[in-house]
């Protein structure tokens, strides 16, 4: 997710109440807020809520917006990290993650889709239980292939901090997945004898 060549340009024309320049930077990150925000979540759903929370959160700070050189990005990953802790902190039950049944019937490879939906879930599943520094570094490095400098910024640390942290959280991702493949792979056995 690159930011729009005329970023601040933009930003100050939306503090000013350009509508347009409101959407046009609403469209450079809403993707991929989404996306950060569904790896953190259990459904599409919900995701699809706290985005739309973070942009209305964008579109009343922007008057005290300070632009730093930053993309706004580093902001906006910042209010989508506070919006899904708030929402634990308000949904404190923890809930399961199904396996979506939005997958269209007449798919020419049923199979091959539900296992990718199966995997995505147990991303999510692994990721969900690792801490909040662990999932954030890891999604903006990772699935939103951001660079360790916009991340150090997105999270308030130094970039040697996000690299440590990184690599910390690298292995306890490994460490979770073969845990939940193994398993999964358990109780398909145990299905089949």
């Amino acid at each position: 997710m690159q930011p729009p060549p005329n970023e601040r340009d933009l930003i100050e024309r939306a503090q000013q109440g350009d509508k347009s320049a409101v959407s046009i930077l609403y469209e450079a990150y809403v993707q991929g807020i989404f996306q950060y925000i569904s790896y953190r979540v259990e459904s599409d759903t919900v995701a699809e809520d706290l985005t739309g929370d973070v942009f209305l959160r964008m579109v009343r700070g922007l008057a005290e917006y300070k632009y730093t050189g930053a993309p706004l990005g580093a902001w906006l990953y910042r209010i989508a990290a506070n919006r899904i802790a708030d929402y634990y902190r308000e949904n404190r039950y923890g809930t399961a993650i199904a396996i979506s049944e939005e997958t269209e019937s007449d798919s020419s490879d049923l199979f091959s889709d539900m296992a990718q939906k199966e995997e995505q879930t147990h991303l999510r599943e692994a990721l969900q239980s690792l801490s909040e520094d662990y999932q954030n570094v890891l999604i903006l490095r990772f699935i939103k292939d951001m660079p360790h400098a916009e991340v150090a910024e997105a999270m308030g640390k130094t970039e040697s901090a996000v690299r440590i942290m990184q690599h910390r959280a690298l292995k306890a991702l490994a460490g979770v997945l073969g845990k939940i493949t193994g398993n999964t792979s358990e109780r398909r056995n145990d299905q089949h004898e």
